[in-house]
């Protein structure tokens, strides 16, 4: 990797590593994500010559992880604010944290290529053979895990993006585009997944590589 955005890396693994450290039964999340900014936003990266802060950015966040549900209920802020809800015995959470030279704002741009089928999708009529076959593969295949569009070639689908997106808009489906901050920025993010034991805190997801 080009070292000029080292301390860009650095950022989001250090936050990380402190939202790892703050979190545990019966903390905030308001104090974890007060921590998590602290730590991101005390380094800066300098890029052709100018000095760009590290921000948070604000409108991403950690999440707890349940069964069948990558994304569960509980949102794990990396900023400051006022969320009094409580981590506790026996959850577990991807601390996740994301840095950006921009305005610390994502939007979602491009073609989107990730999808996820929603756990308590309504159960609507579908207007297309294609719609109504690909829910089936979806169900077999991945449940309520996420897939790309590159899955669905790999299981022999083909032109089935009218159906795709007729899941999507009945809300069986959710899309999940690529997401931007602004253009020319560099963002990054890091990651690790926390299990909340009785005695102790389970950094399940780390290893000697990462």
């Amino acid at each position: 990797f080009d070292p000029t955005y080292d301390n860009l890396l650095a950022a989001v693994k250090d936050a990380t590593n402190t939202g790892i450290r703050e979190a545990g039964i019966d903390v905030r999340m308001s104090d974890i994500g007060a921590a998590i900014q602290e730590a991101m936003e005390s380094y800066e990266c300098e890029i052709g010559g100018e000095t760009f802060p590290i921000k948070c950015i604000r409108n991403l966040n950690g999440h707890d992880i349940r069964q069948w549900s990558i994304h569960g209920t509980k949102s794990v802020p990396i900023v400051k604010g006022g969320d009094q809800t409580k981590m506790e015995e026996g959850e577990t959470f991807a601390i996740e944290t994301f840095g950006s030279t921009g305005k610390g704002y994502v939007r979602e741009d491009m073609e989107c290529s990730h999808y996820a089928k929603v756990a308590d999708a309504p159960r609507v009529p579908l207007r297309t053979t294609s719609a109504k076959t690909l829910l089936k593969s979806i169900e077999k295949n991945f449940g309520t895990l996420p897939f790309c569009r590159r899955y669905l070639d790999r299981l022999g689908h083909d032109k089935y993006l009218l159906g795709l997106n007729n899941l999507v808009q009945a809300g069986i489906v959710q899309d999940y585009p690529p997401l931007v901050d602004i253009k020319g920025s560099y963002t990054a993010q890091y990651e690790h997944t926390i299990l909340l034991r009785p005695n102790c805190k389970e950094v399940v997801s780390r290893g000697d590589d990462y």
